[in-house]
């Protein structure tokens, strides 16, 4: 029998009257039933963090970061539990899902650290014209108000963790919805935050159905709104709640620009290297994946069979086992989504290298190239385990067929040059530029985001404070300076 988890209202367990199952994407076994919160327990989580947030807000630092402490440090007990928990439910191999811990283990340390030194307060001599002698202006952050979290199936638990950890760094009440077809991550979250002296109603867990997020979205109660996920859920919230504050992190089509001077065998196997398991990480589902390479003419002929040995390298399969590299996709849906993209491309003139067959939820590692700039998999966002590999000429061309996207969170140039990194950083619209490796890398206290449709905002626990929290100026008068 699976066990039936509970939910977390307003900081204990509670079950409604409905449940979900929660499947392996590998091979369909139930891993769990989720208990859905009825309609009336939703409202009394909201009730809760909106009666709370003055309270909370004035909860000592220590308190707050001692509660995010422990919670990394139960992260760290549970880690080998929680990995094969996501591995399960959300298909992610082994090796991938104890990593996700361990960054889930920073993100909560590092908002620790952020509670003990953030609002130490700005002070300002306003005397600087005649109006203002003896005049002395402090400024402080105050959290916005209750923050929605939502949450998404790629990192069920390490993007939890951003949306958790900062709001109670900061103050800020926190419901958390967790994407449906990972829950379960998210829930345990709410297991050690349960073991702290936080206040009641400062934080839900509540796995929501999707078609009743609107009115949680509408809630007037719920100023702050931090979502990851797709660009047209992303945008359609925003443009449903314009009065809000919403912090989106969308999708990309992460670009790897290697340019003329990364030239040595040695050069060329890293960046193959590091183009092929992090076009395949997470499936490659990951908004910072590798989806396209743009390679200068003076390296692309030595550079493309490295790539494709590379990707031929990666070991699939059953992802609890420690070998495998790319495991299934989170559903056979998304499989036949990418299925259909790569077919399109190749009936299109796209020429494919390796790769391009789907079993079930799992799909080959792929490559193409000679793709048309038209077709899907070159303007939208794959979310799969596919990479396409593109000649230029120099350097212009490079940032130029970089820039060439809707999308714009995170590039990475292979380089020596420490001018052409500036230049880059200058001229690549996006917002993270990684020299001498792929788009993918992340660390999780650095700001995090995009810029045209990869989203607005910024995560990283103490930029996502930023965003919870606004500027509020207190002016004294009379004093001494």
């Amino acid at each position: 029998m699976a066990v039936t988890h509970a939910f977390w209202l307003a900081g204990r367990q509670a079950t409604g009257d409905d449940t979900f199952d929660v499947t392996s994407p590998w091979d369909g076994r139930l891993v769990g039933k989720v208990s859905l919160p009825t309609d009336a327990q939703v409202e009394e989580a909201v009730a809760a963090a909106y009666a709370v947030r003055d309270e909370f807000a004035a909860t000592p630092a220590h308190v707050r970061a001692a509660a995010l402490d422990h919670v990394s440090r139960r992260l760290v007990e549970r880690t080998e539990e929680i990995a094969q928990l996501i591995s399960a439910e959300n298909g992610k191999p082994i090796k991938w899902a104890r990593g996700e811990v361990g960054r889930a283990v920073s993100v909560f340390r590092f908002a620790a650290e952020e509670a003990r030194r953030f609002n130490g307060g700005e002070a300002q001599r306003l005397d600087t014209d005649a109006g203002g002698q003896g005049r002395l202006a402090l400024t402080r952050r105050f959290p916005k108000g209750v923050v929605l979290g939502i949450a998404p199936f790629n990192f069920p638990l390490n993007l939890c963790a951003h949306k958790i950890a900062p709001a109670i760094a900061a103050g800020a009440p926190i419901i958390l919805k967790p994407a449906p077809a990972t829950p379960l991550s998210g829930l345990i979250i709410g297991d050690l935050l349960a073991e702290t002296e936080l206040p009641a109603g400062s934080w839900s867990i509540l796995p929501v159905a999707n078609d009743h997020m609107p009115a949680l979205v509408q809630d007037e109660r719920l100023p702050v709104i931090s979502f990851t996920g797709s660009e047209k859920v992303g945008y359609a919230i925003m443009d449903s709640v314009p009065r809000k504050h919403c912090t989106l992190e969308l999708g990309g089509n992460g670009a790897a620009v290697v340019l003329g001077d990364y030239s040595s065998d040695a050069d060329l196997d890293w960046a193959a290297t590091r183009i092929a398991t992090f076009s395949n990480y997470q499936g490659g589902q990951s908004c910072i994946s590798v989806q396209r390479v743009i390679a200068d003419a003076a390296v692309y002929d030595r550079l493309l069979p490295r790539i494709v040995a590379a990707v031929e390298a990666q070991v699939t399969g059953d992802p609890g086992d420690d070998k495998t590299d790319v495991g299934p996709l989170v559903s056979e849906a998304a499989a036949q989504r990418v299925e259909s993209w790569v077919q399109e491309a190749v009936e299109a003139g796209a020429t494919l290298l390796t790769g391009g067959e789907r079993d079930g939820a799992s799909y080959a590692p792929t490559v193409l190239t000679d793709v048309p700039a038209d077709t899907t998999i070159s303007c939208e966002e794959v979310f799969g385990p596919v990479l396409t590999v593109t000649k230029v000429d120099g350097e212009a061309a490079a940032f130029a067929a970089a820039n060439d996207s809707k999308y714009g969170l995170q590039a990475g140039v292979f380089t020596h040059d420490v001018q052409v990194a500036f230049r880059a950083h200058r001229a690549l619209e996006v917002g993270g530029v990684v020299i001498g490796d792929v788009p993918s890398y992340r660390a999780d206290q650095m700001p995090y985001g995009g810029a045209k449709q990869s989203g607005v905002g910024r995560e990283g626990v103490k930029f996502a404070m930023d965003d919870y929290t606004y500027e509020r100026v207190l002016v004294l008068t009379g004093l001494a300076l």
